[in-house]
C-alpha cells in the first residue's frame, strides 16, 4: 500500500516576510546581488523581490527568526521503534529527499528541524509532513566479501526542500505513540565567495555506525577482526540516529550562527567530488571529529588553504584515515571503504597503491596528515586538562588565562600533539601544551597555529572535546566529561575569537604571526610515538 504524501505545504515556504536592513544586505551581497554601493539592494522596486527570493536560501535570512523549542528527542523507544535514512547525504535548496524509514507504528511524521542560534532555541521547525503510514522493513542483508551491512529499503516517502534555508538539518520522526528518532541531512551551500565554510563529517558518522551490527571498528561481537571493510549509507545511524552529528558538530554550528558571520554549509563528501567548491571562501571549519578523508578531500582543502582560505580543525584525529567512496548498488558515493590493518586485501593495492585505504601516515603511500593539520594524532584515551603555554595569543584575547593555567578534562579522549620528526609547517606556534597520561605512558596534547605565504592561517585544537567543552554545564552537555561552565566560557570565547578572525580573510593579513616555539617546546628526539589506532 502505498504511503500517504507528505503536506508540503505546511512550513515548506515559510520564509521572513520582512528581513532586516542589515540582514537584507548581508544577504543580498552573499547571493552575489550587490554592487559597492548598498542601493544595489534599495528596497524600492521588484528587484528587491528578485534579491529577496534568491537571498531566502541564505543562513543570513534565518537571523531574526524565531526558534522552535521542541526539537529534542523525548522518547526513542525500542530499538526498532522507528528508523530511517535519508537516500542523499547532502542536498541543495529545492532538491528532492527521499527517505527509507521502518516502524512497528501504524503512522508517524517527519520534522525538519534546521540548527542555529534562534535567540538560544537552538534550531527551528523549517517543514513537517502530516501523517504517513508506517511500516515494518525487511531485514536488512550482509554483503560478505566486505562485512557490509545494507538494506534494500523502499522509499517511504519524499519532499522537495524547496524554501528550505541551507544549514545543518535534523529530521526528526515522530511515530503516533510517541517515539522518535533524528535522520541527519545537509542543506549545502550553493556559493562560498566570502564565506566560513562548515564541513560536515558523515563519512565518520558512518565509520562509527553500528547499526545492523557491524561499523569499520567492530562485528557483532565487538571484535576488531569481524569489522566491516566498507560500510553503507542505506541504513540508518544507530543511537538517536545523529548521534556523531550532535556530539562532535551540533555546537560549532549554534555557536557559528549567533555570531552572525557569513556563514556556508557542505561537507567531506561534497568536498571531495569538486575541486572548486571552496574557492574565494575565508575559511573552512572542520568540526570536532572528521577522522575520515578520501585524498581527493585532502588535496582539496590543501589547495584551498595555499589559495589563502583559513583552517581551523576542532577536534582530533582529523584526516587520520584514507578512504574511498563507492557506489552502492545504484547509487554512486553510498559507501565508506576502509580496509585499515587489512590494507594488503585492499583491491587497490598492486594498481593504485595512493589510494589505499589504510592510515595516511602508513605504507604504501605514507602521507601524515600533520603536514596539513601541524598536529598528528597520537592515541587514546586520555583525559587531562588542557595546559595553555601562550597565554598573549590573540586566539586566548578576552579569556583572562595565563601561561600554565589549566581548564579540566577539556583534552580526551583522544588527542594529537605536535611532532618535530613528522612532516610539520614551518613557524609553528604551540599555543597549548598539556601534559597527559596515554595507557601508562607520559606525553603531552597540542594547540597549535601556523600561516602560509598564501595568508591563510591554520589552527588545530589538539582535543577530541573542544566542540563537546561548548556545550560543559547545559543541558546538552550530557557528555560533558566533568567539564565545567569555567571551561566552557574559555572554549567559547577562543571559538569566537577564531572564528571572527578566520572570517576577515587570510589570518596572516591582519592577525599577528604566529611565534615559532616548536624546538622551544620539544628537545629532539627519537621517539615519534605515532602508534594510532
Amino acid at each position: 500500500m502505498e504511503p500517504d504524501q507528505p503536506d508540503t505545504s505546511r512550513h515548506a515556504t515559510e520564509t521572513p516576510s520582512r528581513l532586516g536592513r542589515r540582514t537584507f544586505l548581508e544577504a543580498c551581497a552573499g547571493a552575489g546581488l550587490a554592487t559597492a554601493t548598498a542601493t544595489a539592494c534599495a528596497p524600492s522596486s521588484s528587484a528587491r523581490d528578485t534579491a529577496r527570493a534568491a537571498a531566502s536560501h541564505l543562513p543570513e535570512a534565518e537571523r531574526e527568526l524565531t526558534g522552535t523549542a521542541d526539537w529534542r528527542i523525548r522518547s526513542r523507544g525500542a530499538d526498532m521503534a522507528i528508523v530511517g535514512y535519508a537516500d542523499q547525504v547532502s542536498v541543495t535548496p529545492g532538491e528532492e529527499v527521499g527517505l527509507h524509514v521502518s516502524t512497528t507504528a501504524p503512522s508517524f511524521r517527519v520534522s525538519a528541524f534546521r540548527v542555529g542560534w534562534y535567540g538560544g532555541t537552538q534550531a527551528r521547525l523549517v517543514w513537517s509532513s502530516k501523517r504517513i503510514r508506517g511500516r515494518v522493513q525487511p531485514e536488512s542483508r550482509l554483503l560478505s566479501g566486505t562485512r557490509t551491512i545494507r538494506t534494500q529499503w523502499p522509499r517511504t516517502t519524499a519532499f522537495s526542500t524547496e524554501g528550505w534555508p541551507e544549514g545543518a538539518y535534523l529530521l526528526r520522526l515522530d511515530t503516533e505513540d510517541g517515539h522518535q528518532r533524528y535522520i541527519p541531512l545537509i542543506v549545502r551551500s550553493t556559493q562560498v565567495k566570502g564565506r566560513t565554510v562548515l564541513m560536515h563529517a558523515p563519512a565518520t558518522w558512518q565509520a562509527y555506525n553500528h547499526w545492523g551490527g557491524y561499523s569499520l571498528y567492530a562485528g557483532p561481537s565487538g571484535d576488531y577482526d569481524n569489522r566491516s571493510l566498507a560500510v553503507s549509507f542505506d541504513r540508518p545511524y544507530d543511537a538517536d540516529g545523529a548521534e556523531k552529528f550532535r556530539v562532535y558538530e551540533r555546537a560549532a554550528v549554534v555557536l557559528a550562527e549567533r555570531l552572525g558571520i557569513p556563514l556556508a554549509y557542505t561537507t567531506g563528501m561534497d568536498v571531495h567530488r569538486d575541486p572548486n567548491l571552496l574557492h574565494g571562501a575565508t575559511a573552512v571549519i572542520c568540526l570536532g571529529h572528521d577522522e575520515y578523508w578520501t585524498p581527493q578531500q585532502r588535496q582539496h582543502v590543501t589547495s584551498a588553504r595555499d589559495a589563502g582560505t583559513n583552517v581551523a580543525f576542532l577536534g582530533a584525529n582529523t584526516c587520520f584515515r584514507r578512504v574511498r567512496l563507492e557506489q552502492d548498488g545504484s547509487r554512486t558515493d553510498r559507501q565508506v571503504v576502509c580496509y585499515k590493518s587489512s590494507f594488503q586485501s585492499d583491491p587497490s593495492y598492486s594498481k593504485q597503491p595512493a589510494l589505499v585505504t589504510t592510515d595516511f601516515r602508513e605504507s604504501p603511500a605514507p602521507d601524515p596528515e600533520s603536514s596539513l593539520t601541524g598536529v598528528l594524532y597520537e592515541g587514546y584515551p586520555t583525559d587531562a586538562p588542557y595546559v595553555v603555554h601562550s597565554a598573549n595569543h590573540w586566539l586566548y584575547e578576552g579569556t583572562g588565562t595565563r601561561a600554565g593555567e589549566g581548564f579540566d578534562h577539556l583534552v580526551g579522549v583522544e588527542y594529537d600533539r605536535v611532532t618535530p620528526e613528522a612532516p610539520t609547517p614551518e613557524r609553528l606556534e604551540i599555543t597549548a601544551h598539556s601534559p597527559l597520561t596515554c595507557k601508562g605512558k607520559r606525553s603531552h596534547a597540542d594547540s597549535a597555529y601556523y600561516t602560509l605565504p598564501s595568508g591563510a592561517g591554520v589552527f588545530a585544537t589538539g582535543t577530541m572535546r573542544w566542540v563537546e567543552g561548548l556545550m560543559a554545564g547545559t543541558p546538552d552537555g550530557g557528555r560533558s566529561h566533568g567539564m565545567d561552565t569555567r571551561t566552557r566560557n574559555f572554549v567559547t570565547r577562543t571559538t569566537e575569537n577564531l572564528f571572527r578572525a578566520f572570517a576577515e580573510g587570510p589570518a596572516a593579513r591582519h592577525r599577528p604571526a604566529p611565534r615559532g616555539n616548536v624546538t622551544e617546546v620539544y628537545k629532539p628526539t627519537r621517539d615519534s610515538n605515532l602508534a594510532g589506532r
